[in-house]
């Protein structure tokens, strides 16, 4: 992280309706900006925004590729659907991604997408995923968060015998290459979801760029840390901001009123298709002028 009240500044690069090969240009140019200190995709199966039928990459394939392409970037998922994956089965591999990374791994993760969203109930059919209920994908990511730290700092095989999640002699081996682990970074809103938040998370994403939205569910997640006895400071708070190539100045007033709020961890969503030399105009249009 950065010196305090300095924000980090991240780039988001949804993999819909684009390419690998366009992927990988962009975050190969954000690798060479210190300015841009990390870089996400997001965890989806069908495409949210565009053509329906349109092209989409799985988000943790693609991570480990990237990951691959590039040697100074964080990077992550914002963030992994907790729905669409078993958790012993997402620590095993969110650890080999670390592997290729060599330890820059932001280990993104959420209850995942509201089933009555339309294209979210779309993506559960297509894939053959479970419904289930809010509550139960809350309860769901409460005990895959405790089952992925202890996969990744245990070093026998344990059992687990949870309500949602059932395990027989699991075991992650290699282990993260960060230790103790990888940070947590939680998406979401939700009550529920802010206490699994307040437990877990290294790093709190608010979903959207509603600044005093944020701030209200923040104060919502600082009264769920009191209650459990944790320091609500530990949390770092991270905002979107939407970027639009033809405006920048929009991007940095959202930029200064996120960092007056006490968000620290600033991503700049680029929206495709995007231009060439797209990195180098954010570290110099945007971040530099921004700080």
């Amino acid at each position: 992280m950065p010196p305090t009240g300095q924000p980090s500044f991240g780039i988001a690069t949804p993999p819909q309706q684009v390419s690998y090969g366009d992927l990988a240009r962009v975050w190969r140019e954000a690798d060479e900006f210190p300015q841009i200190g990390h870089a996400w995709a997001f965890d989806h199966l069908l495409p949210i925004g565009g053509d329906q039928d349109g092209p989409i990459l799985e988000g943790w394939t693609l991570l480990s590729a990237l990951a691959a392409q590039t040697s100074r970037l964080r990077l992550g998922l914002l963030v992994t659907s907790n729905r669409i994956r078993p958790p012993a089965l997402l620590a095993k591999i969110a650890a080999t991604v670390d592997a290729v990374s060599e330890g820059r791994l932001d280990f993104g993760i959420g209850a995942g997408s509201r089933t009555d969203i339309p294209w979210a109930r779309r993506e559960y059919d297509a894939y053959g995923l479970p419904y289930g209920s809010a509550a139960d994908a809350v309860g769901g990511l409460a005990e895959a968060c405790t089952v992925i730290k202890r996969l990744w700092a245990e070093d026998q095989p344990f059992d687990f015998d949870g309500r949602y999640v059932q395990l027989k002699g699991a075991f992650c081996n290699p282990k993260p290459v960060q230790r103790p682990r990888p940070p947590f970074v939680m998406g979401g809103q939700a009550s529920r979801t802010l206490r699994v938040v307040a437990e877990h998370a290294d790093v709190w994403n608010f979903p959207g760029d509603d600044v005093d939205a944020a701030l209200a569910r923040g104060a919502v997640l600082d009264r769920f840390c009191a209650e459990i006895g944790r320091d609500p400071a530990a949390i770092t708070r991270s905002l979107m901001v939407r970027v639009s190539y033809d405006d920048p100045a929009a991007a940095l007033a959202a930029i200064a009123r996120a960092a007056r709020a006490g968000f620290r961890h600033l991503v700049l969503s680029l929206p495709a298709p995007w231009p060439d030399h797209v990195a180098r105009w954010v570290a110099e249009e945007v971040i530099d002028k921004s700080v």
